[in-house]
């Protein structure tokens, strides 16, 4: 899952603050900057600043 946000780095450390474990940290890949946390069950959600 995708989920596209305005600026990735912000969300990345408003929800890390919340407890939130990343399975990689913002990363500049091409035209866009994204990040991916575990949902916990299992899911890794991917949030994308294009």
């Amino acid at each position: 899952m995708i989920d596209p946000v305005d600026d990735v780095q912000k969300e990345y450390e408003r929800i890390e603050k919340l407890g939130v474990k990343f399975t990689m940290k913002p990363t500049q890949m091409g035209t866009a900057t994204v990040a991916i946390f575990d949902n916990t069950c299992g899911n890794l959600i991917q949030i994308a600043q294009m």
